[in-house]
């Protein structure tokens, strides 16, 4: 394991620790930036910063009695900013260096520069719905954010695609979106840190969440009816949706139309059945019966000791024979995630990854790399799961560009998380046609989000100014069932504020 320790000076501002540790984790599998002078360290770096016309900045670096300098400017405009705003182009300008610094001594580039945020594709909407051209907004990206241009031309090929697939992107912060999240699995994988209990011997917390959903479901649905507010996509997520019972799925469903009787006007419903082991004949009997024909069946991976290294508990056959099963009964987009860098897996184990994928040629295809969080199994165990290097890990990004590209695939979406192998990125790819809108409108934050369910994450968007307030639901089922009813409240108070403006 490569760690590195690093004395900042010249920064007496706090603020700056964690954007400095940001990108230090970049480079280093562990890494500690302190501003303490009696820590030892590997290297020191002095800063010193200017701010009159212009916000300069200065680093340099000292390594076996030898120094490096790197410095950057960027455009001063204090007279009109608040102070949060002058603070952000300080620590943009820091950034900039400190990546030139590192990357130096490493002498690893960066493809995604500064940026250390799970979306970058926001960032070029902004510019261009601000009226840059496109060769201006790429110059910016490039110059201020040190993103390089075969990125650049990723998030334009995605951002084309997204204004096609929802040309009123733009106008949707009127309607909104719902998330519902259905918290139990049959087995937690090692990788994940999403609300997900094994549901085996739950009955009874299903039987009570589900209650409380119920409830969740007719007040949020109420209040929409009552302001005729649309919806605009409905998402099933968690845990695994299919985890419950058909006759519960069927219940749920039935609900759904109940709460929301507009759902005619909606653009579409998913059911994330990513685990093929709670898949069944009679829960795709469910789907059918209510129009839900957008599902996910995720293999992750088709080696077999890889499944069970991450605690999936399903075959590698059972994925391939769950797939043709909904296909048989007329399941007609169906999704499929893959996961880069999982544990034991190099190029090879990948490459069959792609090569029984294309067998199947499901409607849409999303490529994760493996990310490490902090509070999953595979985290906390860390020395129990030996991944790829960085090398590796990009040259399988890179093959599954050029898969995707030759059987047809475009990419329509794409997010980045902390501590993802190699800085990369995940990688949502479709036929024509196939997207998931509701993907689109999570990552791009052009609406409010309304999250149902224990665990569930509400993201409300303020129609007018943009600005984003997150609320969320308790996490474990007990707590959730002890106080639906008062996030239920809150959340329609949150909605209140945003929409009921005279």
């Amino acid at each position: 394991m490569i760690t590195l320790n690093i004395l900042i000076k010249g920064l007496d501002d706090e603020r700056f620790v964690r954007p400095l540790q940001l990108i230090s984790d970049l480079f280093f599998e562990e890494s500690f930036v302190t501003f303490e002078e009696e820590k030892e360290a590997e290297y020191k770096i002095l800063f010193a910063i200017k701010t009159d016309d212009k916000v300069s900045v200065e680093g340099t670096i000292s390594e076996s009695g030898n120094e490096k300098t790197f410095s950057a400017s960027f455009e001063n405009k204090f007279e009109e900013e608040s102070e949060k705003e002058r603070f952000k182009i300080v620590k943009r300008t820091v950034s900039y260096v400190y990546l030139m610094l590192l990357q130096h001594i490493t002498e690893i580039e960066q493809p995604w520069g500064i940026l250390t945020g799970i979306r970058p594709t926001k960032l070029l909407h902004n510019k261009l719905r601000e009226g840059m051209t496109k060769e201006q907004a790429h110059e910016e990206l490039r110059r201020d954010y040190l993103i390089t241009d075969e990125k650049i031309q990723l998030m334009q090929r995605i951002v084309d695609r997204q204004l096609s697939i929802v040309p009123d992107l733009y106008e949707l912060k009127k309607e909104v979106s719902i998330y519902i999240g259905i918290p139990f699995c049959p087995t937690k994988c090692a990788y994940c840190t999403f609300p997900a209990y094994a549901i085996n011997g739950r009955q009874g917390s299903v039987d009570s969440f589900l209650g409380g959903l119920h409830y969740e479901m007719r007040k949020v649905g109420a209040w929409l009816t009552e302001q005729n507010i649309p919806i605009t996509t409905i998402y099933y997520g968690g845990g695994t949706p299919t985890s419950i019972t058909a006759l519960e799925m069927d219940m749920l469903y039935e609900e759904m139309y109940e709460a929301f009787p507009n759902l005619k006007s909606v653009r579409e419903v998913t059911v994330e059945a990513g685990r093929p082991d709670t898949i069944s004949e009679d829960k795709l009997d469910v789907l059918n019966k209510w129009n839900i024909d957008r599902i996910s069946i995720n293999p992750q991976s088709y080696t077999q000791e890889t499944l069970k290294a991450i605690g999936r508990h399903h075959t590698v056959e059972e994925t391939i024979d769950k797939f043709h099963l909904a296909r048989s009964l007329g399941m007609k987009n169906i999704n499929m995630d893959l996961i880069i860098g999982l544990p034991g897996e190099g190029t090879a184990e990948f490459q069959h990854t792609l090569e029984e994928t294309k067998k199947l040629l499901p409607e849409s295809l999303t490529v994760h790399t493996l990310s490490f969080k902090r509070a999953s199994e595979m985290t906390k165990n860390k020395q129990r799961y030996r991944v790829a290097d960085r090398d590796e890990i990009t040259e399988m990004m890179k093959m599954a560009e050029n898969w995707t590209n030759e059987n047809g695939y475009e990419p329509y979406y794409l997010y980045r998380q902390k501590n993802i192998l190699g800085n990369l990125e995940n990688v949502g790819y479709a036929f024509k046609g196939q997207e998931s809108i509701y993907n689109i409108m999570i990552m791009e934050e052009q609406q409010s989000i309304i999250g149902l369910g224990c665990g569930a994450s509400s993201k409300f968007v303020d129609p007018t100014t943009g600005k984003i307030t997150r609320f969320a639901n308790p996490k474990d089922p007990k707590s959730y069932n002890d106080s639906y009813e008062h996030y239920t409240d809150e959340k329609i108070r949150l909605l209140h504020e945003l929409f009921d403006r005279k």
